[in-house]
């Protein structure tokens, strides 16, 4: 029993970890998917919230049943000819591929993203910020699933502590204008709420498959995996509720900074900016990680190349990369991927109804 429950606390731990990377932590994708959406955005990051849990846990059960490693297994399963047809074939290994670009352009990007940071707050050179987390992410991986899961069960909670405590120092301060009259009063930027929460639950569904499906795989246990889907959803469901409230009170600033968090904890001194600032990198170090093990584990499969070997290959083509840039890549993937995603969870949905 108390296998059991550790086992369903890792999930939840490496089912935050890789939802939430430096975009969330900073209050940035909050802020653009959810908050410029007016007081409806707390209505759709619940619904994001039992979109998880709902979808999550099909792919889980999907893993366990058929025996799936990777993100390419599951989403060939899916579009199997024998299910979908030709095109289904076709489509699957689009989707596959696509989702393989995403990822590897993701995992460029946060190695820059890190050199850039260490230099900008230690004067650092950015090529020895990104080795660093090269060299980390390569440390972390060694262990394979083990390495991942125990991460996340550090990094996770240093978030949770950390979101809790700029969230109890801003009710402390600032309870006066924290009243329901108050977020219904404050107008919404845009509207379409719905789809922006659609889009964004599904981005981020098959996104992290890549880490649900060897990791259902390993545990072997569908209870477990199901109950680790649903206590992580509602933990991050929660903690997106606290940073929606703080950036929903602070419009119309946050929408002048990269870091809109940053921009709310700054009243509340140094200590609480330099705790923010890592936990960003933590979680742009937790989504390195996580962003690496899913291809290791694709190309496992489908190249028969071993788990660790895999690690530098995907080092060796991001490492470069993140030296040239490839942010414009990645907003044209965006849009193609957010497409994809939602054709990927409504044939997840056909094939787990139609094979129960």
């Amino acid at each position: 029993m108390q296998k059991e429950i550790s086992k369903t606390f890792q999930v939840a731990a490496v089912f935050i970890g890789t939802i939430v990377g430096a975009g969330l932590a900073s209050g940035k994708e909050i802020t653009q998917f959810f908050t410029s959406y007016g007081y409806k955005s707390f209505i759709g990051i619940i619904l994001t919230g039992v979109f998880y849990i709902y979808m999550c846990s099909i792919i889980g059960r999907l893993s366990i049943k058929y025996n799936l490693n990777s993100y390419s297994e599951v989403i060939t399963l899916v579009n199997s000819k024998r299910t979908r047809g030709s095109l289904g074939s076709i489509v699957g290994k689009l989707t596959s591929g696509i989702t393989t670009l995403y990822i590897l352009s993701s995992a460029s990007i946060i190695l820059a993203g890190s050199g850039s940071l260490f230099h900008q707050y230690f004067g650092i050179p950015k090529i020895i910020g990104t080795l660093i987390m090269a060299f980390l992410a390569i440390l972390a991986l060694w262990k394979e699933t083990e390495g991942l899961i125990g991460i996340n069960t550090i990094i996770v909670p240093s978030l949770i502590i950390v979101i809790v405590t700029i969230l109890i120092l801003y009710i402390l301060f600032y309870k006066d204008i924290i009243t329901m009259g108050n977020l219904q009063s404050l107008p919404a930027k845009k509207s379409n709420w719905f789809i922006s929460c659609i889009l964004y639950s599904g981005y981020n569904i098959l996104c992290c498959t890549g880490v649900i499906v060897p990791l259902s795989r390993e545990m072997k246990n569908t209870r477990t995996v199901t109950l680790g889907i649903i206590l992580g959803s509602i933990a991050l469901t929660i903690l997106c509720l606290f940073i929606n409230l703080m950036l929903m009170l602070n419009q119309p600033y946050i929408y002048n900074y990269e870091i809109p968090l940053l921009y709310i904890a700054n009243r509340f001194g140094s200590a609480i900016q330099i705790m923010l600032l890592i936990i960003i990198w933590l979680e742009m170090f937790s989504t390195e990680v996580s962003d690496i093990y899913s291809i290791s584990k694709s190309l496992q499969q489908s190249a028969n190349i071993s788990f660790k070997k895999n690690i530098f290959i995907v080092l060796a083509i991001a490492l470069p990369i993140s030296q040239i840039g490839f942010t414009n890549l990645i907003s044209i993937l965006y849009p193609i991927f957010g497409l994809l995603s939602l054709i990927f969870i409504a044939q997840c949905l056909f094939f787990y109804y139609s094979h129960e």
